[in-house]
């Protein structure tokens, strides 16, 4: 594995947050899953106490031999041949080809993580998550054997016919609100103001209210069309001492 240094800025935060996301416990059940399926002793760092932290989980399957191992368990000849041999490009291969028989398996390909997330050791808890559904392929595929994670529902596909798919274009989603209960109550004329006035003095107000417009709205009192000309004539400005003569 080549040596990146230590990381700064924005790429030590991701990592951070990596490592946050990584769960000892979950990882210690994968790693007992896979050593009761294949037989396979995984070889830890510290084999008393087992996985303490990622990067003794991610130094156990870094080869990729036994996750290999456990999906021709699983689905016997999804990896013809595993490396067996302790250099980069082969332990790598090893990883892909484990990643390449997920998918055939059934895993989606958002649920796999990248080659170099596991020998790397940079998204170990992603490892931990494929290998969590993995096992919940198995037990939707009826594998009899030591089961983990969740089992993945079957599909549950409904047909409609063509009256209840039409029906369904009537109804209003929730999603769009209600109209139910609206009123146009106390709606006065375009233009005119509107007075918010209490429910119980709205039973003494009388009906001639409505008609006067309030001082809000304008007044066209004093207004006046005197001097104006038809459309489009020229209007002509005199001189008070003009209009005398």
């Amino acid at each position: 594995m080549a040596y990146h240094g230590p990381a700064y800025g924005l790429s030590r935060e991701c990592q951070m947050k990596s490592q946050a996301k990584f769960d000892p416990a979950r990882a210690k059940k994968v790693c007992d899953w896979i050593e009761g399926i294949t037989d396979i002793h995984l070889d830890m760092p510290s084999n008393e106490e087992g996985v303490r932290d990622q990067l003794d989980f991610g130094h156990a399957l870094k080869d990729g031999i036994a996750i290999c191992n456990l999906l021709n368990v699983l689905q016997p000849g999804s990896v013809k041949k595993i490396n067996s041999i302790k250099s980069p490009f082969k332990q790598r291969e090893n990883i892909e080809l484990f990643l390449k028989g997920c998918e055939s398996y059934g895993l989606k390909s958002q649920d796999l993580f990248q080659v170099n997330d596991l020998y790397e050791n940079k998204n170990l808890y992603m490892v931990v998550d494929c290998l969590y559904g993995l096992g919940g392929i198995a037990q939707k595929k009826g594998f009899s054997g030591l089961i983990i994670g969740v089992k993945v529902a079957d599909e549950n596909k409904r047909n409609f016919t063509e009256i209840q798919l039409k029906a369904s274009h009537q109804i209003i989603g929730l999603q769009y609100g209600s109209n139910k209960g609206a009123s146009q109550a106390g709606m006065v004329a375009y233009g005119t103001g509107r007075q918010i006035i209490p429910g119980e003095a709205q039973r003494h107000m009388c009906e001639e209210s409505h008609k006067i417009i309030g001082l809000q709205s304008g007044s066209n009192k004093g207004a006046s069309q005197a001097g104006m000309t038809p459309y489009g004539a020229t209007r002509q400005i005199i001189p008070e001492e003009g209009t005398e003569r």
